[in-house]
């Protein structure tokens, strides 16, 4: 496999790189909402590709990649080869993105591995010490909950996300940012806490963050052995390897 065209399409941005050699290229981050085909046309102009793997969780948003690409366009699902096994009751409900993180964690990071991704929702994502999916962990992402204050409220503001200046805050705009950061701390500490607790009781699992919030909170966490801001990427890459001749 010397050139691949890899497509992570989440509810906001969708990432789009091109890796060759094993090495992943330059990402280049689109608004989903306005994701056209004529763009990932413009990114890979002029490139022979060897095979195209996305993920979306955008269905409408495929139409888009398929109309850019010449070449079939590999879908992540339970049915490609990602190199973790799957034991969950519903295969085809989990995400397509949720696969491609337990993949790229799986092959980078090893298992058993939690691997949380700060999205338009975050999610936990359970890797066993057999190297199986076996479920996670939905809550609504940062920016979700400090749009639906701004939304649900009168006063309060929508504030721009970063580190707090201290836990109380001394402005409507510092308080809400406090409970929105180190609110997410305490939410992500408690799920990992009950996630180890309930699945490794024996044994420590890697736990890997990704998404467009994980520096912000994982920086501020000790409990993350790595943080990984193009992992659904990776796991595109492994799904590369071994399903495209």
């Amino acid at each position: 496999m010397r050139r691949v065209l890899l497509i992570d399409i989440s509810n906001t941005f969708t990432k789009v790189a091109v890796a060759a050699g094993g090495r992943i290229g330059r990402v280049h981050r689109l608004p989903t909402p306005s994701l056209h085909a004529s763009q990932i046309r413009d990114l890979v102009r002029g490139l022979p590709l060897d095979g195209v793997v996305a993920a979306s969780v955008v269905p409408r948003k495929k139409r888009e990649v398929e109309l850019a690409c010449a070449n079939d366009v590999l879908w992540i699902g339970p049915d490609v080869k990602l190199g973790v096994g799957i034991d969950y009751p519903s295969p085809r409900a989990i995400g397509p993105d949720r696969l491609a993180n337990a993949a790229g964690c799986a092959a980078h990071y090893g298992v058993p591995a939690v691997v949380v991704d700060f999205g338009t929702a975050v999610t936990f994502d359970v890797v066993s010490p057999g190297g199986n999916y076996v479920g996670g962990v939905i809550a609504p992402g940062l920016n979700a909950m400090t749009e639906y204050l701004h939304d649900r409220t009168a006063l309060l503001p929508l504030i721009r996300l970063r580190e707090p200046i201290a836990a109380v805050g001394r402005s409507t705009r510092d308080a809400m940012l406090s409970g929105a950061v180190h609110g997410y701390r305490g939410l992500v500490s408690e799920i990992i806490r009950q996630i180890r607790r309930e699945a490794f009781p024996r044994r420590r699992p890697k736990i890997v963050a990704t998404g467009g919030d994980a520096g912000l909170i994982a920086d501020g966490l000790p409990l993350f052995d790595a943080v990984d801001p193009i992992l659904t990427l990776r796991g595109l890459l492994v799904a590369a390897r071994l399903n495209l001749a």
